[in-house]
């Protein structure tokens, strides 16, 4: 296989899946190292391909059915795992975690969480890792895709509730 069959079979395994598709195990797939693998996302990404790199994996970015709303929050690190079952139990898909840096501007890391086993997931990868909201005293926001306008009010609600949401004057 040339790398540009490969390439264009990456395209085609992410098209296909709905989960994240870790570089390891496309790899395996094409018995090449992982490095190689993720060289050819970077090129894939080069050429113009909307490949999301999220904690668990590569995703092809879709066009969203849900709707899109940011949720403004602050909280302390190990609040992070209760924060984001709010969001998932009431439906709502954890697309990312943005943090505005003193230095870099903003920045954005993909989550791509949809359930609880996506947020256990994601706790075990993060208990390695400082958040981004530490560079931040906590403040973050994180954008949502939601089923309806009635799943994000109950998140909103629920944040609230648990101390997580900012507010005006916080």
């Amino acid at each position: 296989m040339t790398a540009e069959e490969r390439r264009a079979a990456i395209i085609e395994i992410l098209a296909q899946s709905t989960q994240p598709v870790s570089a390891s195990a496309l790899a395996g797939r094409f018995g090449v190292s992982r490095q190689l693998i993720v060289g050819d996302v970077a090129l894939l990404r080069a050429g113009g391909a909307s490949i999301t790199a999220a904690a668990r994996g590569y995703l092809l970015r879709r066009e969203r059915t849900g709707l899109l709303r940011q949720a403004a929050c602050r909280h302390r690190a190990e609040d992070m795992e209760q924060e984001l079952y709010i969001m998932v139990d009431n439906g709502c898909t954890v697309l990312d975690v943005i943090v505005e840096h003193p230095v870099y501007g903003q920045l954005t890391g993909a989550l791509q969480l949809a359930s609880r086993y996506d947020v256990q997931q994601f706790i075990l990868r993060a208990n390695a890792a400082q958040p981004l909201s530490l560079l931040t005293e906590g403040v973050h926001l994180h954008t949502l895709s939601c089923p309806g306008e009635e799943a994000f009010r109950r998140v909103v609600e629920a944040l609230a509730q648990a101390g997580f949401l900012l507010e005006q004057g916080d």
